[in-house]
């Protein structure tokens, strides 16, 4: 009986120190996720159109100088390259270094696009009455190595075609509650912070503008956050906000679980639109491509790992990912 104890610990201590090694080893190799997605009147000039979505890095180093994710991006052939957010660790981060020597490595940049997470610092500095209202360092870094911060609408012509790239938040907006609700939020220093309405004024002339542009264009919306049903039918019941005619909305945030378990999937993801606060959410919105009432949303697993709770900051059959997306016109 000692004996079969003895042996019995051997192969669980075995089974414990392989699972560590293979998480470890997991945790540092990098997946190419292929998708095509089809779009309805997809124009032909726009057919096989590439975009490559990096997400969630959290800072994470793969080799000396970020090589190894470097080699692979520049190995991938896209149109536009699109990062949906989390560069960092957390909003108050000044360790840029993962980040901006990744960018530094990397070829194609012709299209080059961000989009900020919940743990990437702000684009601008926060209204003050006495500090000027500015971009931050960690933007002006983005856009001095060729990155284009999307604020409302960046827009591709190809050929007779064009795509246009929107900041999803904004874009459901109507412009005039949207500045109205700026006008409170600054109330009685509206005029110190006249610098700062400007802008927001300035960004939704632009996306009302691009809204009233021909519908035959293709619009994709960036987003950090995935757009969960719940959500969709709530801003399709709100007055003040509009759903626009999505052909493609591209997200984060979730790591696809980040813990993840054989037959079961992801455990949570930080989703509070659901009942359970995002507790064993449904497997079919965690990652990957689906479509609700019309709108089709891609959401990717990234790269890195989170510290919301500090001892499971690392992945579980869960490797790290870059997604090559590809469009297609849909056949009726």
């Amino acid at each position: 009986m000692r004996k079969v104890t003895k042996i019995s610990f051997t192969v669980f201590v075995g089974f414990i120190l392989f699972l560590i090694s293979y998480t470890i080893w997991d945790n540092e190799r990098i997946i190419i996720v292929h998708e095509k997605v089809e779009i309805r009147d997809l124009p032909e000039q726009l057919e096989g159109f590439t975009l490559l979505q990096i997400s969630d890095l959290h800072e994470k180093e793969f080799g000396k100088q970020q090589k190894r994710l470097i080699d692979l991006i520049n190995e991938q052939h896209y149109h536009a390259i699109l990062f949906t957010g989390d560069m960092l660790d957390n909003s108050e981060s000044d360790q840029y270094e993962s980040f901006f020597t990744l960018l530094d490595g990397i070829t194609n940049k012709e299209i080059a696009l961000f989009v900020p997470g919940n743990t990437d610092p702000l684009g601008y500095t926060r209204p003050h009455p006495i500090h000027p209202f500015e971009k931050t360092p960690f933007r002006l870094g983005m856009e001095e190595r060729g990155v284009h911060w999307v604020d409302a609408v960046y827009s591709v012509n190809v050929g007779e075609a064009r795509l246009s790239f929107v900041e999803f938040e904004l874009a459901i907006q109507e412009k005039d509650s949207y500045l109205d609700a700026i006008a409170k939020k600054i109330g009685y220093e509206f005029e110190t912070f006249q610098e700062y309405y400007d802008y927001h004024e300035t960004l939704a002339t632009e996306m009302n503008s691009f809204h009233n542009q021909a519908k035959s264009d293709v619009m994709i919306g960036l987003t950090h956050y995935p757009i969960v049903d719940r959500r969709i039918d709530a801003i399709e019941d709100d007055p003040l906000l509009t759903m626009r005619e999505f052909d493609l909305i591209l997200a984060g945030h979730y790591h696809g679980g980040q813990i993840r378990f054989p037959f079961v999937g992801a455990l949570f993801v930080p989703e509070p639109w659901y009942d359970n606060s995002g507790y064993f959410p449904p497997q079919d919105r965690v990652k990957g491509l689906w479509e609700y009432n019309g709108i089709q949303q891609y959401v990717s697993t990234g790269l890195g790992s989170s510290d919301a709770i500090s001892f499971l900051k690392f992945r579980f059959l869960n490797p790290p990912e870059i997604n090559v997306i590809t469009l297609t016109k849909k056949e009726e």
